[in-house]
């Protein structure tokens, strides 16, 4: 059966997405422990970031870098903090969270709320920077 994150792909269920080519995607997470918080996935489905062939890990960290550099133009915080979990979703994932304090990237934090249309912004406010 296809994860949450492969339907997302495929179009399947829909998604706040800030960047995309060929092998990668990036969209906003739902459940965000901040503003713009981002996940990074690889499009062909891996359970476990680390079974991902080097240079393909290489590659989904090159398309995560430009997807931070247009997250940091777009949301003020002092840095993009980095975390790989992997435990919720079994299909390889990075997040991407902005982060004032090392606080900011505990995933204990309750979570914000968003409305629709305040995600939609977000995101195109990301992509227009990417």
């Amino acid at each position: 059966m296809a994860s949450i994150f492969t339907k997302i792909v495929n179009g399947e269920i829909p998604s706040y997405k800030v960047a995309e080519n060929e092998r990668f995607y990036a969209f906003l997470d739902i459940n965000p422990l901040a503003k713009g918080h981002t996940l990074v996935i690889p499009k062909q489905e891996t359970d476990y970031i680390f079974d991902l062939q080097p240079d393909d890990l290489g590659e989904l960290m090159k398309f995560a870098q430009k997807v931070a550099v247009a997250l940091k133009k777009t949301i003020a915080c002092n840095r993009i903090g980095v975390a790989v979990l992997g435990l919720d979703v079994p299909h390889a994932h990075i997040h991407l969270v902005p982060l004032n304090s090392e606080a900011d990237m505990n995933f204990r934090n309750p979570r914000k709320e968003f409305s629709k249309e305040e995600f939609e912004a977000i995101a195109e406010q990301i992509r227009s920077n990417f």
